[in-house]
């Protein structure tokens, strides 16, 4: 319960901030696929950031926690997710 908590105040965190407003349908898209893609689509998804071999590694980490939350509690924080968005003026998170 302590990740999804952490999850969502890291999203509401990059999201509400004025200066993040591009950045929103981004991370947006990357947190649903964090949720409910497999590892190998998610690491070809990610593989576009060209982030540094230690943060990918890092990311599957929390990754292979959020995989055991069962999934009615995943789509519940994508559901979260979105409603936060919502309220930073973005409205496309349900797809």
């Amino acid at each position: 319960m302590r990740l999804s908590l952490s999850v969502l105040l890291v999203t509401l965190a990059l999201c509400c901030c004025e200066a993040s407003e591009i950045v929103c349908p981004f991370l947006a898209i990357d947190m649903s696929s964090f949720l409910f893609t497999n590892d190998p689509l998610y690491k070809l998804q990610i593989a576009k950031y060209q982030a540094p071999p230690e943060a990918v590694e890092a990311k599957f980490e929390v990754k292979q926690c959020t995989d055991e939350i069962s999934f009615e509690n995943r789509v519940l924080i994508k559901k979260t997710l979105g409603k936060i968005l919502l309220k930073c003026g973005f409205a496309d998170f349900t797809n």
